[in-house]
């Protein structure tokens, strides 16, 4: 077993536990105290010269293998390489299908989540895609969860034009795949749920809280600041004791940061809410001078740009605003290594100087990114 040592960190866990020295032991946080001494085995020593060191942060929402083409087979979205994510501070990152459960199938997208897994990352996926009947990669989402080791719970989408218009017995019956999974795998389970613009919202999702409060867990809806509706019903259902997703990008009513502050002073517990990226996705722009249109994979910085906008424009401490991308989706997906720097927690940390700009990025014990040059990429960069 390797042994590192982090010197002279700030550690935010996220919660602030002052000027640490933190003891990397394998792939894991062997300890986080004051001034360690460590003598008598090899160490490698990184000093953080007074950095802030944070876990490293989660996307829950990426297309890893590419978002599928909407305009013919020219418009699939390439697959996201090691480096792009290491240089946004993401260590964890689930995978997902979008509006093409076909050409871009589950079958491939767990070869590259086990491919970045591979490559020094941590990466998990959702079985299924936007539609219905689910495709899966057994016979079940259930058993799809029991069975494959990388899938935590299952995509779908609703209030979409794109989508299959699920009705709420067949959300029930989703979500009871995604349950009875989850506490026979042990990992928890949830039903993750893209939402378009469509009128029809979450009214489903919050009859379902209603009718069904102990289900409410289980449901993670996306894409809940789209429009103002959208977010209006976001806050109505983390109030009843639901978590919602706030996506950084594509379309969006309102920044990030801002809904955040807005639905926190409505007495939405922070705890209750995550930012994702949707990186990857295909976004299609029109020049509105020239009407030329032009494509490009959404980007997966955004997460953090938003967090430290909460930090600088809006007055949230650090510690908070981390959450929102740490131990907030760590919980909620029952990733219990994932989002804090703990003791027998895995070794992802980002650190950070005094203008939270990333300069290092550990990923399971591993130095992937040093004084901000990537120094481990993906195999074929």
């Amino acid at each position: 077993m390797s042994f590192k040592i982090i010197k002279n960190a700030r550690v935010y866990s996220p919660q602030y536990k002052g000027l640490c020295d933190i003891l990397i032991a394998g792939g894991q946080i062997g300890l986080v105290e004051p001034q360690l001494n460590i003598s008598g085995i090899p160490v490698e020593v990184i000093d953080a010269e007074g950095k802030i060191a944070t876990p490293g942060f989660i996307d829950r929402h990426v297309h890893v293998i590419g978002g599928g083409g909407q305009q013919g087979y020219a418009s699939l979205v390439p697959e996201v390489t090691v480096s792009e994510l290491v240089a946004c501070g993401i260590t964890t990152v689930i995978g997902l299908l979008g509006t093409d459960g076909f050409v871009k199938d589950l079958n491939t997208l767990y070869a590259k989540v086990k491919a970045l897994c591979q490559e020094g990352l941590s990466a998990y996926m959702l079985t299924s895609f936007y539609g219905l009947p689910e495709r899966t990669l057994t016979a079940s989402v259930a058993e799809d969860m029991i069975y494959i080791d990388k899938v935590i719970g299952c995509k779908l989408a609703m209030s979409d034009d794109r989508s299959s218009f699920p009705t709420e017995l067949e959300i029930l019956r989703l979500i009871n795949q995604v349950r009875l999974g989850g506490f026979t795998s042990g990992k928890g389970g949830f039903l993750h749920i893209h939402l378009g613009n469509l009128p029809s919202g979450i009214k489903p999702l919050l009859h379902i809280a209603r009718v069904y409060p102990s289900l409410i867990k289980y449901i993670s809806p996306t894409h809940m600041i789209r429009t103002e509706e959208l977010f209006a019903q976001s806050i109505e259902f983390a109030k009843m004791g639901g978590f919602v997703d706030y996506s950084t990008g594509g379309t969006r009513f309102k920044a990030p940061h801002a809904c955040v502050m807005e639905a926190i002073q409505t007495g939405v517990p922070l705890q209750h809410i995550s930012f994702s990226s949707d990186g990857h996705g295909g976004v299609r722009k029109v020049n509105p001078e020239t009407g030329e249109v032009t494509y490009r994979p959404a980007p997966m910085e955004l997460n953090f740009k938003e967090v430290s906008l909460l930090v600088s424009e809006c007055g949230m401490p650090l510690e908070q605003a981390l959450m929102l991308i740490t131990s907030n989706p760590a919980a909620h997906m029952n990733l219990t290594t994932k989002g804090r720097l703990e003791v027998e927690c895995d070794a992802d940390i980002c650190l950070l100087d005094d203008q939270l700009r990333l300069t290092d990025v550990v990923s399971k014990g591993e130095l992937m990114m040093r004084y901000g040059e990537i120094i481990k990429k993906g195999r074929y960069e």
